[in-house]
């Protein structure tokens, strides 16, 4: 059947747009449809990790952010938490409004030719073994729009999901917060601040604006069919600080839940799902972000490979098979965090021991790679046991024979990176990968002798920046390429348009 493009990406968020520009980098036409005719001003999340911010990096972007603020410390369940000890040149906590976020990545994706069509609602799909068919309502009417691969990335609703029957288990709601940015208010700072009846929260930004949030203690959450009024905010504000800012200006208001949910799989047949489609959790902490920009790079280059025919046979369902348990252990680390910082008073003793455990350097260093995304490694196949395999690699300067350079500009094309660091065995390993030159790039660098690459001779990174082999760790480099790039010279397989 003719197509009208390679893949649609359902949702114009930075996940969906993420997305679109790793797709692009790998080859593959991508139209994004959106239902909101313009981008959001609410930024609702506003925190981003070291990992994020090394994805930025190893894609070229990051300096089209300007310089964000950082923060040294976060927190694990309100519980203040360093996150400045991470072995990453991003360390910390980063401030860019999700807006901006979006901005910058719509930007780069459209640059990259990337397609938004705005003002396009999905109401239905038809997956059938080779493509969908999404049906649209637009401005002018409804359309149908024919591609070979779906990616919902359309949040915890996700129309996507529930049109594709996916299922969606995980636990209900216990608890709510309520959340808004005020204008002309004088509010003392709070940061997870736990009084007799609640839980409160107070951020004053440089332009005035003060975010709040809102927990009352026992309160369950409220069934709504839309945001709850600021008139509400204000109530359970007094009730919880004694303060009034009934008279301030609410810019936005909104209200959310400590629901969890996974969906039971992030792919069926011809149709995938990423970001908030595919787990739903308290956004504390930043993480619900992060994580699903995260699953972006890592299903991106694979989809994008899949599209052009030059995938292995199991690429793209590793795309659940390494996401999934992720995000199965990052709602665990939220619902502990929920607990602890959401419980009434009797979890008071496990909060004073948990901060006494966060005073030991390994304990603390482990829970800041988890918030930060640091800890993730996945299972790469092959064999040996070094530690950087299934890792991502860290950011690192380089120095090659045509100057300095970085891990993350030689990753800033898309593709693999073959880095070779031993100059004996460098002409081997070049022509070993040859063949795969339109996917790999090869690249010769002067040995380190300190920092994560001392002592390595050579390493294969893939497009999303993990490591899946190490010289003379037992694997062999041409199964690895196989492994991970498929075949040389496969011919690459194009849709009609």
């Amino acid at each position: 059947m003719r197509t009208d493009t390679q893949v649609v990406v359902v949702g114009a968020g930075p996940v969906g747009l993420l997305l679109a520009g790793e797709l692009r980098l790998g080859g593959a036409d991508v139209v994004v449809v959106e239902r909101l005719a313009e981008p959001t001003t609410e930024s609702r999340a506003s925190t981003v990790h070291a990992r994020t911010m090394e994805l930025f990096d190893q894609r070229g972007i990051l300096p089209r952010f300007g310089i964000p603020d950082r923060e040294a410390r976060g927190h694990f369940g309100g519980i203040p938490l360093a996150l400045d000890e991470l072995p990453s040149p991003f360390a910390g906590l980063w401030k860019i409004p999700q807006s901006r976020i979006e901005a910058v990545l719509a930007e780069w994706a459209v640059g990259l030719g990337a397609r938004v069509r705005r003002r396009h609602e999905l109401i239905g799909l038809v997956s059938e073994p080779d493509g969908v068919t999404v049906r649209l309502a637009g401005p002018d009417g409804a359309l149908s729009l024919r591609a070979d691969w779906l990616v919902g990335c359309d949040g915890e609703r996700s129309t996507v999901r529930q049109l594709a029957g996916i299922p969606f288990p995980g636990a209900r709601a216990d608890r709510e917060m309520l959340r808004a940015d005020v204008a002309g208010v004088e509010v003392r700072g709070r940061r997870f601040e736990r009084l007799a009846e609640g839980l409160a929260v107070a951020a004053r930004r440089p332009d005035g604006v003060t975010r709040v949030m809102v927990h009352r203690f026992g309160a369950p959450p409220v069934e709504r069919a839309c945001d709850p009024s600021f008139a509400e905010v204000a109530d359970v504000w007094a009730e919880v600080t004694g303060e009034s800012i009934a008279h301030g200006t609410p810019l936005w208001v909104n209200a959310f839940d400590d629901t969890s949910r996974q969906a039971a799989r992030y792919r069926a047949g011809r149709v995938l799902l990423a970001g908030d489609a595919a787990h739903a959790q308290l956004p504390v902490g930043g993480q619900a972000l992060n994580l699903g920009l995260q699953d972006a790079a890592n299903l991106g280059w694979k989809l994008a490979a899949t599209v052009a025919g030059h995938a292995p046979d199991d690429l793209l369902d590793s795309y659940h098979r390494e996401r999934h348990p992720v995000g199965a252990r990052t709602l665990t680390n939220i619902r502990a965090q929920a607990h602890v910082l959401l419980g009434p008073h009797d979890v008071d003793p496990l909060r004073a021991m948990l901060a006494e455990l966060m005073t030991s350097a390994p304990v603390r260093r482990h829970l800041a790679a988890v918030i930060a995304g640091l800890d993730i490694r996945y299972d790469v196949g092959g064999r040996g046991d070094h530690p950087l395999l299934g890792r991502r690699l860290p950011p690192t300067p380089l120095t090659t024979g045509h100057g300095a350079t970085s891990t993350s500009e030689l990753l800033a094309a898309g593709r693999g990176v073959l880095l070779h660091l031993a100059p004996d065995g460098a002409a081997r390993y070049s022509a070993a990968a040859a063949p795969w030159a339109a996917r790999v790039v090869s690249a010769v660098a002067r040995r380190e002798h300190a920092g994560p690459l001392a002592g390595l001779s050579g390493l294969l990174v893939r497009p999303d920046g993990h490591v899946v082999w190490v010289a003379d760790s037992g694997d062999d480099l041409d199964s690895a390429l196989r492994r991970w790039f498929a075949e040389p010279r496969t011919r690459s397989r194009r849709s009609t348009r």
